[in-house]
């Protein structure tokens, strides 16, 4: 833990990112991320690891300007071909979010990994952190579920192409759309839903152990095939891995149901999760979907003991 005064967000809470206060005012927002290959396609790869590195930044209310590149890479067994296309991937992403690549680090490694480590920039009074959700707030997401369950699907040969695009369409889609659509509304919370799952990552949300999350299963956006897969347990070892971590605060009717575990599947480069006023909830939700975001009210917050309540 860091003492100094500068740090707004550090390692003292398990927030997205962390956050420090430049000398002209701005908060300095800095995050890492990176993994191993989730689809065949190298340039698909790319994308999608540098969609989910920005995403950080974007849960925290900013605004990525600046990146590095981090790559492991077994050049002997892959050839640069791979790597070429990866970071080709990558920087068209970084394009798209008017984020410069300004260098970066690389490694011989005999397992393939690429990532970035971004910064950007938020008002230090804007900043959007994990905890904070109120009773009577809506509970927003803005993306569908079950990343990991068609990965796992596509592994074994068994997604579709179409059900393949439909992942990766979702998993290169910049949050900043979504962040955008809400920043000037009274977001309480907001965090990006990746390896945890839904469960895990709202868990970390209910720090404060005073509130209860109330989901809905019929309004959870699924994405095409997850569902399916999921009843055939084509499923992430992940996935079980994170429903013991949260077990023992769900409370669920039936915890077998295919849907319920498919809230812990394990996400790559996910939706925003997002607590804010119940009557603006709707709107915001509607002004997204206009924007082609596919963002739904999945619950909401009331009073409580830390519980995670599935209906």
């Amino acid at each position: 833990m860091s003492r100094d005064p500068r740090v707004l967000v550090g390692t003292d809470v398990a927030d997205d990112a962390g956050v420090y206060l430049l000398e002209d005012g701005t908060g300095l927002v800095m995050t890492v991320d990176f993994f191993t290959p989730i689809v065949d396609d190298p340039f698909a790869f790319g994308q999608i690891a540098a969609a989910n590195a920005l995403s950080d930044v974007y849960a925290m209310g900013g605004e990525p300007f600046s990146a590095l590149n981090i790559v492991c890479f077994p050049l002997a067994t892959l050839g640069v071909d791979v790597l070429k296309q990866t970071l080709a991937g990558g920087q068209s992403i970084l394009d798209e979010a008017g984020v410069a690549l300004v260098g970066g680090h690389s490694v011989r490694d005999e397992e393939f990994k690429y990532g970035l480590s971004v910064n950007g920039r938020v008002h230090p009074e804007r900043i959007w952190q994990k905890t904070g959700a109120r009773p009577g707030d809506a509970l927003i997401l803005t993306k569908p579920l079950g990343t990991g369950a068609v990965a796992q699907a596509l592994k074994k040969g068994l997604a579709s192409d179409a059900q393949i695009d439909t992942m990766v369409a979702s998993m290169t889609t910049l949050n900043r759309g979504a962040k955008d659509a809400v920043f000037e509304s009274e977001v309480h919370a907001c965090t990006d839903i990746t390896g945890f799952g839904l469960l895990g990552h709202a868990r970390q949300m209910l720090a404060a152990g005073d509130i209860d999350f109330v989901f809905s299963l019929d309004d959870m956006p699924w994405l095409d095939g997850a569902l399916q897969f999921a009843t055939e347990g084509v499923l992430p070892g992940g996935l079980k891995r994170n429903w013991e971590d949260v077990a023992a605060v769900v409370d669920v009717d039936d915890a077998e149901r295919p849907a319920v575990r498919l809230l812990c599947d394990p996400q790559t480069s996910g939706g925003l999760f997002i607590a804010m006023p119940a009557d603006e909830a709707q709107g915001a939700c509607q002004a997204m979907q206009e924007d082609g975001i596919p963002a739904v009210v999945v619950g909401g917050v009331r009073a409580g003991r830390g519980r995670l309540v599935v209906r």
